[in-house]
C-alpha cells in the first residue's frame, strides 16, 4: 500500500512533468534543413498535413484569383515557417479573430491570422502571401520580418504556437503547376509545393 502510495504522489506527478517538458522541448524543436536549390518551384511554408488546395478570388488581402493551398499543423509538427522562395516582404497585416479548429478552411477567415504579402525575387515575380492562423490550442503567432525585408528561400521567418494552419497563396497562371495533394505530408523549406513550367 505505501509503495502504491509513493507511486501516486510522487512519482507519477514526476511522471507527468517530465512527459509535458519532453513535449514541450519537442515542440520547440528546430531541425537542420538543407534547402533545395529550385528557384522555378514554392517551397511548402509550414510542416503539417495539406488540408484543401483552392482557388478562391478577392480575398481581402490578395488581390485576385489564386490558388490557396492550406497546412494543418499538429502539436506534434515542427511549427517554425519558411519563406517558400526568395522573395521581398511586403504588407504584413495582424487580424484579430477567434480559436476555432484549424482543420477547417474557414478558420482561416474568422481566426485570428497574421498576413504577410512576399514578392518573388526570381521570375517569375509574383505576388505571394503566407497566412498564419491560431488554431483552438495555438494562441500566438510570431512574424518575426518587416516590409522590405529580403528572404532567401526556405529562410525562418516565424512560428505558430501549439497547433495551427498556415496557408500558402498563389496567383493563378497556366504554367503554375500544383504538385501536392489533399493529404500529403510537407515540411517547411524542404517539400515542393508548386513549380513554375
Amino acid at each position: 500500500e505505501n509503495t502504491a502510495k509513493t507511486f501516486v504522489f510522487v512519482w507519477l506527478p514526476e511522471l507527468i512533468l517530465f512527459l509535458v517538458l519532453a513535449w514541450t522541448l519537442s515542440f520547440f524543436r528546430d531541425p537542420y534543413r538543407v534547402i533545395p536549390n529550385e528557384p522555378k518551384a514554392l517551397l511548402s511554408p509550414a510542416d503539417g498535413t495539406v488540408t484543401d488546395i483552392e482557388i478562391v478570388e478577392n480575398d481581402p488581402a490578395f488581390p485576385g484569383k489564386a490558388m490557396r493551398i492550406g497546412i494543418f499543423l499538429s502539436i506534434f509538427n515542427v511549427h517554425i515557417n519558411r519563406a517558400p522562395c526568395a522573395a521581398t516582404v511586403g504588407a504584413i497585416k495582424y487580424k484579430p479573430g477567434q480559436f476555432k479548429n484549424a482543420m477547417s478552411p474557414n478558420s482561416g477567415r474568422v481566426n485570428e491570422s497574421n498576413d504577410g504579402q512576399m514578392t518573388r525575387l526570381d521570375e517569375p515575380k509574383d505576388l505571394l502571401m503566407v497566412r498564419q492562423i491560431s488554431g483552438a490550442i495555438a494562441r500566438r503567432i510570431v512574424c518575426a520580418i518587416k516590409t522590405g525585408d529580403q528572404l532567401a528561400a526556405g529562410q525562418q521567418f516565424g512560428m505558430l504556437k501549439f497547433g495551427s494552419r498556415t496557408e500558402l497563396y498563389v496567383p493563378v497562371r497556366d504554367n503554375a503547376k500544383c504538385l501536392v495533394k489533399i493529404g500529403d505530408k510537407v515540411q517547411a523549406g524542404l517539400t515542393l509545393m508548386v513549380r513554375y513550367e
